[in-house]
């Protein structure tokens, strides 16, 4: 076999992106042929990322991409270890592909998106190319797909938070400001579900507990401290529920008031909050 040149593993590391030492390993254990060299950084990449499974991925990027009607949208969480590889070119550019490409297939799950391909390459080849290159650990933490009268994305300053919202009550109108509105008090105050009817029985279950436990520890009679313990959950829904909750922007209103006023009988169908890290 002729010595690999210099043009060779420059030509490698043009195709692949991968370092000058990997690629000149690479193509001399391939005996010069660049298709096998390829794979072989690829399984390095593998290997790469197998290695690096254990490592905390708590920065990276949320990427929404919505329809023209403003119907149906898809958002994925893109997380890698550092800031500084979230805002890698090659690393945006990885997220939107996989934006698009939810938003083209609307696979059912994170699984069945990771494995569509693009080209030769399924999503999740395409990742551990990356991570092989980079470095660092890399993961779609969410993927979520949502269909409305109006759905609603709002991205939070840094693009570590994303919100989507979906309404219904529409009435023909353009509420997309009010989404927005309503995507800022999720992404601020984080609810538990859209009202009391979609919180999490064992959570209820839970906040009673707690209750009247304080109740008793407070020497309130006992025939008391069902009725007292009602109360206090009331009060837990509305700070912890989306429409009772006072409305960010105008705190004399309820965001299920705010919604009211800008149409009749807007409300919220769903809403999903995903952040980095």
């Amino acid at each position: 076999m002729s010595a690999i040149s210099a043009q060779d593993v420059n030509k490698l590391r043009q195709m692949t992106g991968a370092g000058m030492m990997d690629c000149k390993k690479a193509l001399t254990e391939a005996e010069g042929d660049f298709d096998k060299a390829i794979e072989i950084l690829r399984k390095k990449g593998q290997k790469v990322s197998a290695s690096r499974s254990d490592r905390d991925a708590k920065e990276g990027s949320v990427f929404v991409k919505a329809s023209d009607d403003k119907k149906e949208a898809v958002l994925i969480a893109l997380n890698c270890e550092t800031d500084f590889v979230a805002k890698n070119e090659e690393f945006q550019a990885l997220g939107k592909l996989i934006v698009d490409t939810a938003f083209s297939n609307k696979p059912a799950s994170k699984d069945a998106l990771l494995s569509i391909k693009v080209g030769e390459l399924t999503l999740n080849d395409r990742i551990v190319e990356l991570v092989g290159k980079i470095g660092e650990k890399i993961e779609v933490s969410e993927y979520v797909h949502m269909k409305g009268e109006a759905v609603v994305s709002y991205i939070h300053a840094g693009s570590k938070l994303g919100v989507l919202v979906s309404l219904k009550g529409v009435n023909g109108k353009d509420v997309t400001d009010a989404g927005k509105d309503v995507g800022m008090q999720i992404a601020a105050m984080n609810p538990l579900g859209v009202d009391d009817k979609s919180v999490d029985k064992t959570i209820i279950e839970k906040e009673l507990e707690i209750a009247k436990a304080q109740i008793l520890a407070e020497g309130k009679p006992e025939n008391m401290v069902e009725k007292i313990a009602q109360g206090k959950l009331q009060r837990f829904f509305k700070d912890n529920t989306l429409l009772a909750q006072p409305f960010v922007k105008d705190n004399s209103k309820t965001v299920a008031q705010y919604l009211d006023s800008v149409t009749k009988g807007l409300t919220v169908a769903e809403f999903k909050r995903v952040a980095i890290g």
